[in-house]
C-alpha cells in the first residue's frame, strides 16, 4: 500500500491545519478517515479528502435521504440509509433522528419507510431531521395484524382491524414514486 493509505478512524490533521471534505469528519480536534483510501491534501483550499476507489455514500447535510428504521429509542430513531438524494446506496450507513421535539406518541416503528434530511456530521455519527412537511413515514403497515393503511391527517388506520395510530407522516405518504427504482 502506499504512504497515502489510511483507514476508518486514522487521524489525518487537525482541523487547524485542514478542513474535512469527501470521505473525512471532524472530531472538533482532528479531521478524521471514515473509509479505506487515499489521502488527498488540497494545500490551496486547506481540505482533506479520501478517494477510495468504490464510491461511497456518506450523505452530506442538506441531503434527503430514504431509509428502513432499525431501532426506535425514548427521543430518537436510527435509520439504515438505503437512499440518498433518489439514488440507491448499498453502503449501509446509518444516521440518527431526534424526535424529542416532535408531539408524536409514535414518530415512526421499526421497519417503516421514512424520509430524512441530513443536518450534520458529528463525532462520527451522521444526525438527521424530521420537521419538514414533506419528511416523515413514507411506508408503514398496521402495527397490531400487519395489514395496509391509509392516512387519516395525522394519523393512519388500518384497512382489515381498524385500528388508528399516530405517527408522523410525510406529505408524500402513500405514493409509490417516493424513490427511483433501479433500471
Amino acid at each position: 500500500m502506499s504512504e497515502n493509505a489510511v483507514f476508518p478512524g486514522d487521524k489525518i490533521a487537525s482541523i487547524e491545519e485542514y478542513e474535512a471534505g469527501y470521505n473525512t469528519f471532524d472530531d472538533g480536534d482532528m479531521v478524521i478517515a471514515s473509509t479505506v483510501g487515499e489521502k488527498d491534501l488540497n494545500k490551496t483550499e486547506r481540505i482533506v479528502n479520501i478517494k477510495h476507489p468504490k464510491v461511497l455514500s456518506i450523505p452530506k447535510p442538506g441531503d434527503i435521504i430514504v431509509g428502513t428504521v432499525a431501532a426506535v429509542m425514548s427521543s430518537m430513531i436510527a435509520v439504515s440509509i438505503d437512499y440518498i438524494n433518489g439514488e440507491p446506496t448499498t453502503s449501509k450507513v446509518e444516521c440518527v433522528c431526534g424526535t424529542r421535539n416532535l408531539r408524536i406518541r409514535n414518530v415512526a416503528l421499526v421497519n417503516d419507510i421514512v424520509a430524512l434530511k441530513i443536518i450534520s456530521h458529528l463525532n462520527g455519527t451522521i444526525h438527521a431531521a424530521i420537521n419538514e412537511p414533506e419528511l416523515g413515514i413514507l411506508f408503514t403497515k398496521c402495527r397490531k395484524c400487519g395489514n395496509k393503511v391509509v392516512s387519516m391527517r395525522d394519523a393512519i388506520k388500518c384497512t382489515e382491524c381498524s385500528w388508528i395510530d399516530e405517527r408522523k407522516l410525510s406529505t408524500n405518504f402513500g405514493k409509490s414514486n417516493f424513490v427511483k427504482l433501479r433500471e
